[in-house]
């Protein structure tokens, strides 16, 4: 989202801009519904804990389609069926589970600043993320632009090797980038 708004404000400073699953309510049908579960996970952060609110978020990302009466009627999960903590250490800095990540998703892309940047824009979107909230995003935002997404291998963290427990393809990914880079 930085790098859109970086391209739409500053257009002659970037050539190709490749945009890895643009986490932008905004472009959603069901907007209000993403800020509701945003706000969702970030209360479980709240009132419980880091264990608590990452869970949530999970569930959040992963959940398929659009957030519906469905999603908000499940219970909430368990953070030790994750592998995490359910004691709360009491603080309340995560960067992504606080309100510091919402000017992220919160963003507004100009379409019309984005399609007249001579920046050339690539949205792109992992194969396995079909359906979920990333790839939502991802989809949204091409069509804002009037373009279709461009696929990448893996998911979201495709471009992550097993270092951070959510393996990825970094070589097929990395190979994807260079063909898409090339074909600029």
């Amino acid at each position: 989202m930085t790098a859109l708004e970086l391209v739409a404000t500053r257009p002659g400073d970037v050539v190709t801009l490749v945009a890895h699953e643009p986490s932008i309510n905004a472009v959603l049908p069901d907007a209000t519904a993403a800020e509701r579960a945003r706000a969702a996970f970030h209360a479980d952060y709240q009132a419980k804990g880091s264990g608590a609110g990452m869970v949530a978020f999970i569930a959040m990302t992963s959940w398929q389609g659009e957030f519906t009466d469905a999603y908000f009627a499940q219970p909430a999960p368990d953070p030790a069926m994750f592998g995490m903590s359910t004691d709360d250490d009491g603080t309340r800095d995560d960067p992504l589970l606080s309100k510091n990540s919402w000017a992220i998703s919160g963003y507004r892309p100009d379409a019309s600043m984005l399609t007249a940047a001579p920046t050339r824009i690539v949205i792109a979107v992992g194969e396995e993320s079909a359906g979920t909230y990333a790839a939502r995003t991802a989809v949204g935002t091409a069509a804002l632009l009037g373009q279709e997404v461009t696929v990448f291998p893996s998911h979201h963290g495709g471009f992550l090797g097993g270092q951070f427990g959510y393996a990825g393809k970094p070589d097929e990914f990395a190979a994807r980038l260079r063909e898409v880079l090339d074909a600029g």
